[in-house]
């Protein structure tokens, strides 16, 4: 089944991590950098996470998202630089246009952590498959119910795709025409629609019939068919991770008593 995200398969170590420790690594990108209000902190996360993504050769993935972020993040640049009710000291002149050290400053930070929010979320979205996302949660506690909806949200729009697809070439078999002008068009609209759609509900009926076959609303403990073994290196990462959130914690605190 096909299923609509951004995940390719590709046989390197960072596909092989669970779920469970690339969230992990999410939050800790996010909270450390918050908790030490520090801007190195934030180049250091994108670094590491630029490293984990040319590991798990994902990078390339990265830059439609970085080039639609970059364009609304050069305007948070040009209206803090230049507008910022704090602006004092002059870094730059453009003819008429000055811009502040103060607002380039705070326009960085932003910026800094906008990238450290994608680039992190980006190692989960990249290399981990869907299901397997939704099957972790599962494991924690996520009620079976609201996990098979969100798997089901990864598969039905490519599925529909995929039905209209054949459906399409079916009419033209039959001599209808499905391009040309927006009049040929709208006629060829609901003699396409109306099968994609009996079709979904078919479907549906038929995975509800299969779940109930199979217990899906049995109140017993629910099993799982593959076994999840917990490595040693994972294990490391969970420690590692841990570990550095716990620091950034003590050095809240510390920088509080100054």
């Amino acid at each position: 089944m096909k299923s609509i995200s951004l995940y390719q398969d590709k046989n390197t170590v960072i596909h092989r991590i669970d779920p469970l420790s690339k969230i992990l690594y999410i939050l800790v990108a996010i909270i450390v950098p918050f908790l030490l209000a520090s801007q190195i902190a934030s180049a250091a996360f994108i670094l590491v996470s630029i490293i984990i993504l040319l590991m798990g050769k994902s990078l390339k993935r990265t830059v439609p998202m970085l080039g639609f972020s970059g364009l609304i993040l050069i305007t948070v640049v040009i209206i803090q630089g230049i507008f910022r009710p704090d602006n004092v000291t002059p870094a730059l002149v453009l003819g008429s246009v000055v811009f502040y050290k103060e607002g380039l400053l705070f326009a960085l930070g932003i910026s800094l952590n906008v990238i450290n929010i994608l680039m992190s979320f980006s190692i989960l979205v990249l290399t981990t498959k869907p299901s397997d996302m939704v099957e972790t949660f599962v494991r924690m506690g996520l009620s079976p119910k609201l996990g098979y909806v969100l798997s089901s949200v990864f598969q039905i729009i490519p599925q529909m795709t995929e039905t209209m697809a054949t459906i399409t070439d079916a009419q033209r078999s039959r001599g209808m025409e499905t391009e040309g002008n927006l009049t040929t068009r709208v006629k060829a609209f609901f003699p396409l629609i109306s099968p994609v759609v009996m079709n979904s509900l078919i479907t549906t009926k038929e995975r509800a019939i299969a779940l109930e076959v199979r217990g899906f609303d049995s109140k017993q403990k629910k099993t799982f068919l593959t076994e999840v073994k917990k490595t040693r290196s994972e294990k490391v990462i969970k420690i590692v991770l841990a570990a550095v959130l716990i620091l950034s914690l003590i050095g809240r605190v510390l920088i509080w008593l100054r």
